[in-house]
């Protein structure tokens, strides 16, 4: 690398959030905010006043053999029709904050990997941590709302000894399962995560000021690879509370590596298709289709690894087939409400991607990329989705109207904030010392 050449400061361009890209994610946040009002309508009328049994799951359960006898306390369960709310909060809280948290990865991992071919959307990468505060708040709220309607190990009974529904697993699970340690992790988590964005964008904003921005860069680099340490241990533990411990006798060994996979293909997804959009209101000028290859790549690359990494937790848990391993695709494969998404989701995030992204023409082509980034995106939607919402509503989280107004709702809430973020500096780090070989990048 040669760290004193520089571009000239022409390739500057300054994001303007127009009102016309405003009113298109209005638009979009009052469809979902409509779409979320009917879903609700149509849940309450629905209901018997508000309530929903779980006829179903006790059958799903029945079927595990020992698993169902250990969750005594869950098979006479009683929905109200606010369960149904904290649960697609919480879905999508999670989703949209590892999604963001990723994007940021992405960009540090750039950085530790000294990368030359990413730096005209490094800005864009960063804009994702600015949503990573704001979920990690809404997170702390919703859980302090409905964790026992969440999580089945926040109810105090299941450690009384005595208590017909003391659980003796989770009572040897107390030290880590308990809610005061719990929100420690949590807080801390989001805050260290928070704390790195924001060195990194203050540092990597300077090198803008700086033509001799080595030094900035360099700097950059040692807090990325620190960052990249601590996210490697607290992105495991976070998905193992936030997701994992919903159901806290199941669990899976490779479960951390799984949610790191989905969130990074949905973050690669968003971050390809607002590359795009930037390009076709006349910003990113020099990117061109070796670039868009790149981020094909990495979508489909990425989406062969987490297909690897579903295919090997299912094998493994089929052959063990062991009641409380298997629970887990007892829940969604034997529920009629789950088995069309599942397979719809499986669909979704493996084969379509395998074929639409096989060729080289297709990851150069801002058309095809415009099309199959949003459906894949969707796609590891919806294995959040089925990840959360069969061990928080059990039978009665059948996909619905609802769902999917708050997803509309929670993305153009992303989208403003990220499209926000790109106005408050250069689009394109002008002084990055690596910024040559992204001009004159050719794959």
């Amino acid at each position: 690398m040669d760290e004193h050449t520089h571009t000239p400061v022409d390739v500057k361009e300054n994001f303007v959030l127009t009102p016309a890209l405003k009113g298109l994610i209005a638009r979009l946040a009052i469809i979902g905010g409509i779409v979320t009002v009917v879903g609700l309508i149509i849940i309450l009328l629905g209901g018997v006043e508000g309530i929903f049994h779980t006829g179903g799951h006790d059958a799903a359960h029945g079927a595990a053999g020992s698993h169902g006898g250990e969750h005594a306390g869950e098979h006479h369960a009683v929905f109200h029709w606010t369960d149904i709310i904290k649960s697609n909060l919480w879905t999508n809280t999670v989703f949209f904050l590892g999604m963001s948290l990723l994007g940021f990865f992405f960009f540090a991992v750039q950085y530790a990997a000294n990368s030359g071919w990413s730096v005209p959307i490094v800005r864009v990468m960063m804009a994702f941590g600015r949503y990573v505060p704001i979920m990690g708040i809404l997170l702390f709220l919703i859980f302090l709302w409905g964790n026992h309607q969440i999580f089945h190990w926040t109810h105090g009974y299941l450690y009384e000894k005595g208590n017909p529904d003391f659980d003796p697993i989770l009572y040897n699970k107390r030290g880590f399962l308990n809610i005061p340690f719990y929100l420690i992790r949590m807080v801390f988590f989001v805050g260290v995560w928070t704390l790195f964005w924001w060195m990194l964008n203050k540092i990597t904003v300077n090198e803008d000021q700086h033509i001799d921005s080595v030094v900035h860069f360099r700097r950059s680099q040692r807090i990325s690879v620190a960052f990249l340490i601590f996210f490697g241990v607290s992105e495991s533990i976070a998905s193992w509370d936030w997701i994992m411990s919903i159901d806290p006798h199941w669990f899976s060994t490779l479960f951390g590596w799984y949610c790191l996979s989905s969130w990074l293909v949905a973050a690669l997804c968003a971050m390809t298709f607002i590359t795009i959009m930037l390009q076709q209101r006349g910003y990113l000028k020099i990117v061109n289709e070796n670039h868009l290859h790149d981020l094909g790549k990495y979508i489909f690359g990425f989406s062969i690894f987490w297909s690897y990494l579903f295919i090997s937790q299912f094998l493994l848990i089929y052959y063990a087939n062991m009641p409380e391993e298997t629970i887990y695709f007892v829940d969604r494969l034997g529920n009629p409400d789950y088995k069309g998404l599942f397979f719809f989701m499986l669909f979704l995030n493996f084969l379509f991607p395998l074929l639409a992204l096989m060729t080289r023409d297709a990851k150069r082509k801002k058309t095809f990329l415009k099309v199959i980034c949003p459906i894949v995106f969707i796609g590891h939607w919806l294995d959040f989705y089925l990840l959360i919402t069969p061990g928080t509503l059990k039978s009665m989280g059948g996909m619905s109207l609802f769902a999917v107004g708050v997803g509309l709702v929670f993305l153009a809430g992303f989208a403003f904030t990220v499209f926000k973020g790109l106005t408050k500096h250069s689009l394109i780090p002008v002084n990055h010392p690596l910024l040559d070989e992204a001009i004159n990048h050719h794959t």
